[in-house]
């Protein structure tokens, strides 16, 4: 198998998984395109440890980590079987890179995992299993705990961060997303980044680009993207697929890492 792209997608609110949008028949028509991976290995800001974990379990469960919202979500279930051999392969991959890393036997897939899975590969037919996104990272730890991940590429794991390209919770959960138009400057402002391939401004985004404090007052949601990144490589251009911005505030971008067109 020919090395494989990396993604970024944003799973905005858990309600993704019922309202599919704009982005979700693009992630469903992404999920056909793309060659068809041994294994997805995806990591979420939903599971940030001390060090980092890689899930192990043949048969993860679907982790409903939210509160308050309608209850067909929670009886939503993605029946995906995992892949321990790669999962310990990467666990042998990252401590060898020099990162303090477990596996977790247990560990199921929380909806950063799932919802956006649900659209990917629909089928829950590709196996799947979770790392965890180390806590304390800035941008240039997120990249190198990509850029450790790269290896897996060439052994058939497609490598997807996910988070949200724009996630201002307060501006969601108390309605006052009415003025879009710094989502859409922010967002307009990492498509070129990613598009033009320029790795250092990409690392630089939370410093430099236009409302990036207001799009991200925390970065655990950002942080996935450069991960993406990272393990694509330095200077990897990347195809996006547009979204559009849900809530008022959610960018709901995807990326494709690799110079692979595919849509």
């Amino acid at each position: 198998m020919s090395r494989l792209p990396t993604l970024f997608i944003s799973h905005g609110a858990p309600t993704f998984a019922l309202e599919p949008g704009l982005a979700g028949p693009k992630l469903k028509a992404l999920g056909r395109a793309l060659p068809t991976p041994k294994a997805v290995l995806i990591v979420s800001p939903h599971w940030m440890t001390r060090g980092a974990r890689v899930g192990l379990s043949a048969l993860p469960a679907t982790i409903h980590d939210f509160g308050g919202f309608p209850q067909p979500l929670y009886e939503i279930a993605y029946p995906v079987a995992g892949q321990p051999a790669l999962a310990q392969r990467t666990l042998d991959i990252l401590k060898a890179a020099g990162w303090a890393a477990q596996g977790d036997d247990n560990r199921g897939l929380d909806h950063g995992a799932w919802v956006p899975l649900l659209y990917l590969y629909s089928d829950a037919d590709v196996p799947v299993f979770q790392v965890s996104l180390p806590a304390g990272l800035d941008a240039q730890g997120a990249w190198a705990f990509g850029q450790a991940l790269a290896p897996l590429r060439d052994e058939g794991v497609l490598v997807i961060g996910s988070g949200s390209l724009t996630h201002n919770l307060y501006e969601f959960r108390s309605g006052h997303g009415d003025d879009a138009a710094y989502a859409t400057e922010f967002t307009a402002w990492v498509r070129e980044a990613v598009r033009q391939g320029d790795s250092a401004r990409v690392r630089r985004t939370l410093d430099d680009a236009p409302h990036a404090q207001r799009a991200h007052p925390t970065t655990e949601h950002f942080l996935p993207l450069l991960v993406a990144a990272g393990a694509a490589g330095e200077g990897a251009s990347a195809e996006v697929i547009d979204g559009g911005i849900t809530h008022g505030v959610l960018s709901m971008d995807s990326f494709v890492f690799g110079g692979i067109p595919v849509l």
